[in-house]
């Protein structure tokens, strides 16, 4: 395949995914987190592999900025500490890494992203199963159907494809709106 035709795959993936996510569930996740931060409420992302280091691009962008001088918003990365992840998955469960820190990190009000092209990752799982005992919100970016996390979703929002690395395309122009569009609403 030549760089230019995948290119227009990718292009192609992403006209389809505008018509398949509802804008309507785009802009209650965007409410939803610009709520929850306006508050001053938690707003968790997590996600394994490349859905992890998304996790850490989305709240770098609204700790730090995305493209406007604003006060610091209360997002916080379930996969970004290394001595949690490691030392929580060696004495107890690697499936719990990321339910343990919505236990400490949680709050009602709060909201919940998670990232998982297939939609069955058992860690963001059980993840969005804390958070719904704790009254927080679940955001799901998922492949195709969203999986099992698609029953724990208050919003989903399942780019039409079950290729992973054409997912993670899709989800970053996902979540860079979905930043722009918090920033915007959060800036002061």
């Amino acid at each position: 395949m030549s760089f230019k035709s995948y290119v227009l795959a990718a292009s192609r993936l992403m006209e389809e995914t505008s018509r398949h996510v509802q804008d309507a569930h785009v802009e209650k996740a965007v409410a939803t987190v610009a709520t929850a931060l306006t508050a001053k409420k938690a707003f968790l992302v997590c996600g394994n592999g490349g859905s992890a280091s998304d996790a850490m691009h989305i709240t770098g962008e609204l700790v730090g900025r995305f493209l406007k001088e604003r006060r610091a918003l209360k997002a916080i990365c379930l996969s970004s500490n290394p001595a949690v992840l490691t030392a929580w998955a060696n004495d107890y469960s690697y499936d719990t890494i990321f339910s343990r820190q919505v236990e400490a990190f949680g709050e009602p009000g709060g909201v919940i992203l998670g990232l998982s092209t297939s939609g069955n990752s058992k860690n963001v799982i059980l993840a969005f199963e804390e958070a719904k005992k704790l009254g927080m919100t679940t955001i799901a970016m998922t492949g195709a159907g969203g999986g099992k996390l698609a029953a724990l979703s208050d919003i989903l929002l399942d780019v039409p494809s079950r290729s992973t690395p054409d997912i993670q395309q899709v989800h970053i122009c996902l979540y860079h709106y979905l930043c722009q569009e918090v920033e915007a609403r959060c800036a002061v």
